[in-house]
């Protein structure tokens, strides 16, 4: 397999193509906006630059990278001779289910389809296509080329010969990947998103504020950063989509969503790609500053 394309050129979508072309892989962008290709291409060049700085990568390592990336704004062309095709749009069930019906009938017969999603069914992706047995999840995680993990959710249909290319295609990536059943939220956000819930309740009912209870959680459990940090580096408006599908999906109370999340994501305070949430980001991701409402 030489030619994959990336579907969406966001957070996760440039992350992921990084990975592949600096794997020695073809890669085509795709993404309906030109300015976000632009931008994701700035964000992988930096993130190179950053590697040349540590001494892991060559100057030449770099230019060949960016080389074997192309970017599109139309899915026709971009997936055209793309022998697997990865979805890393927003985490939204109407969208990703109308572009898993555009793939399907554009993309090759022997392509397999692939959904970076973070919590949505599988099996619900693949069923609006005439090729079940070859859509998988591939769930990686946020940097995508930093964290090592990638979680790989087989479908009620996804045959074993899929999984066993996806497994190790991800290996190629020098990844680990770990296969899982398809069950909301799957296994990392199963875990992860309720823990992040009660930790924004906690904060609601007064029990501590942003910086002890994050504070805490790093010193105390050996997190690298405090759920709260976590929740705005992921984005809140991501965390509300997660748990509501948790919730719907499982149906026990537990997984319901706090109010104060849902108007923080109503206000527009989505964590650093808002410039706030918890915390301040307007001075950048290295700078952690308590937000103006939930300084004491």
């Amino acid at each position: 397999m030489k030619k994959i394309a990336v579907i969406g050129a966001g957070t996760m979508g440039n992350g992921i193509a990084h990975v592949f072309a600096q794997s020695g892989y073809d890669v085509s962008l795709i993404d309906i906006s030109e300015s976000a290709l632009e931008k994701a291409l700035s964000i992988i060049k930096k993130n190179l630059d950053r590697l040349i700085s540590k001494e892991k990568i060559s100057e030449a390592d770099k230019n060949e990278t960016i080389g074997r990336l192309k970017t599109y704004t139309n899915i026709e062309s971009g997936i055209k001779g793309a022998e697997l095709i990865i979805e890393a749009a927003t985490e939204n069930e109407d969208l990703k289910l109308k572009i898993f019906k555009q793939l399907d009938e554009a993309a090759m017969p022997e392509a397999i389809l692939a959904s970076n999603t973070s919590s949505i069914s599988i099996t619900k992706i693949a069923a609006v296509t005439k090729r079940p047995d070859k859509v998988i999840g591939m769930h990686f995680m946020n940097p995508v080329p930093v964290m090592k993990l990638v979680e790989i959710i087989r479908g009620y249909k996804t045959s074993d010969e899929v999984t066993a290319k996806i497994m190790n295609i991800s290996k190629t990536l020098d990844k680990i990947p770990v296969e899982v059943n398809d069950f909301p939220g799957f296994v990392a956000n199963r875990i992860l998103m309720p823990m992040i819930n009660e930790a924004i309740i906690t904060l609601n009912t007064g029990v501590a504020g942003v910086e002890e209870i994050d504070t805490v959680m790093k010193l105390g459990t050996a997190h690298p950063m405090g759920p709260l940090q976590l929740a705005d580096f992921i984005g809140l408006d991501v965390c509300l989509a997660i748990m509501d599908v948790l919730y719907k999906g499982l149906g026990e109370a537990k997984y319901s969503a706090s109010p104060l999340l849902k108007t923080m994501v109503d206000a527009g305070n989505f964590g650093v790609k808002s410039g706030e949430g918890f915390y301040s980001w307007t001075h950048g991701t290295k700078d952690l500053i308590v937000a103006e409402r939930f300084k004491k």
